[in-house]
């Protein structure tokens, strides 16, 4: 069952709480009720006044260390907070809020026993109904406190510390990320690719050279007498090898006449 939230005023003390220092009170606060319950079953048969004389001191010292419980765990709450898991800060949450129940009925529990002294058989059986349920939440608040201490290791030094290792990790990794997903991406556009064009004398040499290998080219044959006309390829194909040249005899003499 969930309980409804209380907020108490913020008040700020003159002084400064250490830290870790929340569990030395707790103890008292757990183990003073206990005493106190016994008390009283006791002084059911023995009606002294001089046990509850003293039960009325114990439970001032009961709401004294309640209050120094709720101001210390506010300590050592915002402390660690920032190194707890999501499901530790929800716990630690609950845990305040059931610590803030039991600080106002640490109040509640010493105006009862007040009217109790009166000598009301109600009003005492009602005082003795509500400090078993303030030691039953008790414990129940003390078994909370103990898992927040050895499941998620609040206020332990040496977790705490590596926690802390942890998180500044953490936060380098993530200005690494970022720092790299922001540096910026060179796009090269098609666009931007200038590609020069040839100078006019390039291209006057580039058709020089084209119209001298269009031309044809005349090849005399010699051995053969005929003149091939061709291109330089044409005329190369077209020469007439010493082995392929036809042998012309000589003309006869004709004589002449005497």
């Amino acid at each position: 069952m969930t309980l409804p939230e209380i907020v108490l005023p913020k008040v700020v003390l003159p002084f400064d709480i250490p830290v870790l220092l929340h569990p030395a009170v707790v103890h008292f606060l757990i183990a003073i009720p206990v005493v106190i319950l016994l008390l009283e079953i006791m002084n059911l048969m023995m009606k002294k006044k001089a046990v509850g004389g003293v039960s009325f001191f114990l439970i001032i010292l009961v709401v004294a260390a309640a209050i120094g419980a709720y101001f210390t765990g506010l300590t050592d709450g915002k402390e660690a907070f920032p190194t707890l898991a999501e499901a530790a800060k929800s716990e630690l949450g609950e845990h305040k809020l059931l610590g803030t129940y039991l600080l106002l009925g640490s109040a509640v529990l010493l105006f009862l026993k007040l009217l109790a002294m009166t000598g009301n058989k109600v009003l005492k059986g009602l005082y003795i109904l509500a400090l078993i349920a303030f030691v039953v939440l008790m414990f129940k608040q003390g078994k909370e406190g103990g898992e927040l201490v050895f499941e998620h290791g609040l206020n332990v030094q040496a977790v705490q510390a590596l926690d802390d290792e942890i998180f500044d990790l953490k936060e380098e990794l993530e200005e690494a990320t970022v720092s790299v997903t922001a540096t910026p991406k060179v796009e090269v556009k098609p666009e931007a690719i200038k590609v020069e064009t040839p100078t006019p004398q390039v291209e006057e040499i580039a058709q020089v050279v084209e119209k001298a290998v269009s031309t044809p080219v005349q090849t005399p044959v010699e051995t053969t007498g005929i003149e091939t006309v061709g291109t330089p390829a044409e005329a190369v194909e077209n020469t007439v090898t010493p082995e392929q040249a036809v042998v012309i005899p000589p003309a006869e003499e004709i004589p002449t006449p005497q």
